[in-house]
């Protein structure tokens, strides 16, 4: 079995988070220790609610080089929701500076007449980057989404997966190297989700020592 450190700031529904992983063969562990991220096998970083009470959050529990050290490792990483958006330089919902991870910006949806703000509801997925995390799930699957802000890489090579939401097709998720995060809710996603989360599962026991 492999150890999952989820990182708990305050920011996100740990509970269906964890529920998610453990079905998927995981062994979460809800934690703000560095100690713990640094020794779990793979990490999660999930998130609901406002980008700068969450950056505030993390740096005030002396997460951001955790967060870094436990990417430039090479374990297995992923950010979900507010997880991803995090991950990039800056976000038009506030003033906080993001955590540069990933170069490039979290914008609003634009309005246009009948767009809903938030995107909120089932949407289908279009694959854009072959990357583990979508092992043996079918062509434009749907999955949960509730946001009202999309990230905008600057490199377009690091989307994964792009979705649309009236007129306007954005990244719904980025894959680079050890590093996966989507905007959507796998642990909301019905069978598909548990897939992508048994995917991650699978990433780490690979790189567990026999």
């Amino acid at each position: 079995m492999s150890a999952i450190a989820v990182i708990d700031y305050d920011m996100g529904n740990l509970h269906s988070v964890c529920k998610g992983l453990e079905q998927a063969g995981g062994i979460p562990q809800v934690t703000d220790s560095p100690e713990v991220i640094a020794r779990a096998d793979g990490v999660v970083l999930p998130g609901v609610g406002s980008f700068d009470p969450a950056v505030r959050q993390l740096r005030s529990r002396n997460l951001v080089d955790p967060i870094h050290q436990a990417i430039a490792s090479g374990k297995p990483f992923l950010g979900i929701c507010l997880g991803l958006q995090i991950l990039f330089d800056a976000s038009e919902e506030g003033q906080e500076p993001g955590l540069g991870i990933i170069p490039g910006t979290v914008r609003r949806f634009r309005s246009e007449p009948g767009l809903t703000i938030p995107h909120m509801g089932w949407n289908q997925l279009e694959f854009t980057q072959k990357t583990p995390l979508w092992a043996n799930i079918g062509a434009q699957p749907w999955v949960y989404f509730v946001h009202s802000y999309y990230v905008d890489p600057i490199d377009s090579q690091v989307t994964a997966a792009t979705v649309i939401h009236g007129s306007q097709k954005v990244t719904a998720a980025i894959a680079q190297d050890n590093l996966m995060a989507v905007q959507f809710h796998p642990e909301k996603s019905s069978t598909t989700g548990l897939q992508i989360l048994s995917n991650f599962v699978a990433q780490l026991k690979s790189k567990v020592p026999a």
